[in-house]
């Protein structure tokens, strides 16, 4: 009616959204203080979504794998590290689907696929990566991997080089080396383990608060058994990939934290050896984990690589 006049909000229920609302803000800080780890997934996930890059599930024979995907252009499988995931490449998936269609899946007994009672080989992942490219319809295609997916994108590239355009290594594992360090660490159980692990990861390590460090070792305490066995596997050498790079002619890029610990730089000219054409790419005040802690440097080597034609020389350049 004309002339009614608005009457102001009673104080009371004012003072009850503001109580809501500082409940809720109190429940997510608790949420986030009792399982941030799930938290900052949940995040990082969203993140993604918000980038056109989808979380999805694909059944390979009796094993339900989980991977992300989005873009367009010429297809891009990324393969994760030892007790990782798939969002070991957040920061390097929304700049790659620019010019791609980005895969990137958690390997058998990581992430959020299933973790079967099995031997964690890199045999048996590479099977698994292979019957991924099935799935997707892909005969053909980029591959990049870091440090076990390294290993694992290798493997495969050895056997079928016929499904692989061009090959990207990052701080990659697969070649004999004596380690410099405790392997037990890989699997680590204290807050002593993590921080010495920080240090072989990076040469800056973060400064992570207790309870963050606290819920990820609780989470690898769930998945050490797998990482004990894929170890285990690594360790008696016969899936090292030495000697059986010839047929792996197209070409590949190889980049290295130039103070990496976990797999030096010797694993690197080892490949450079057995495969002249590959570049490589040493990234000064980078260590083992650069697709994360230096991904924009990461990022300005991979996509030119993938775009060259004709392809890039070969050879060695230090940035």
């Amino acid at each position: 009616m004309a002339g009614t006049m608005i009457q102001p909000a009673p104080k009371t229920s004012r003072w009850l959204r503001r109580g809501a609302l500082l409940a809720l803000v109190v429940l997510l800080a608790a949420v986030f203080v009792w399982q941030p780890v799930a938290v900052l997934t949940a995040i990082a996930t969203a993140a993604l979504r918000l980038r056109g890059i989808e979380s999805r599930y694909v059944q390979l024979g009796p094993y339900r794998i989980h991977y992300f995907a989005g873009g367009d252009g010429e297809p891009l499988v990324l393969v994760h590290g030892l007790g990782s995931s798939a969002l070991d490449f957040a920061f390097l998936m929304p700049g790659l689907a620019g010019k791609h269609r980005v895969y990137a899946l958690d390997l058998l007994g990581y992430g959020k696929s299933d973790r079967p009672d099995v031997d964690y080989s890199v045999t048996l992942q590479t099977g698994i990566l292979r019957q991924f490219l099935d799935a997707q319809s892909l005969a053909r295609a980029d591959l990049a991997g870091l440090s076990m997916g390294g290993w694992i994108a290798l493997d495969l590239t050895a056997q079928s080089p016929e499904r692989v355009r061009r090959l990207v290594l990052l701080d990659s594992a697969g070649m004999k080396f004596t380690p410099t360090f405790d392997v037990r660490l890989l699997s680590p159980y204290t807050m002593a383990d993590m921080h010495a692990l920080d240090k072989l990861l990076t040469p800056h390590p973060w400064r992570v608060p207790a309870f963050i460090t606290r819920d990820v070792l609780r989470g690898l305490r769930g998945e050490d058994w797998v990482i004990q066995r894929t170890v285990a596997n690594m360790m008696t050498g016969r899936e090292l990939m030495d000697g059986k790079l010839a047929g792996v002619t197209m070409p590949v890029l190889l980049v290295w934290g130039k103070q990496d610990v976990l797999t030096p730089l010797t694993v690197a000219e080892k490949m450079r050896r057995e495969m002249p054409q590959s570049l490589l790419v040493l990234l000064d005040g980078c260590g083992h984990i650069a697709p994360i802690e230096c991904h924009d440097r990461v990022l300005a080597e991979i996509q030119p690589f993938l775009d060259a034609n004709p392809p890039l020389k070969a050879g060695v350049l230090q940035k």
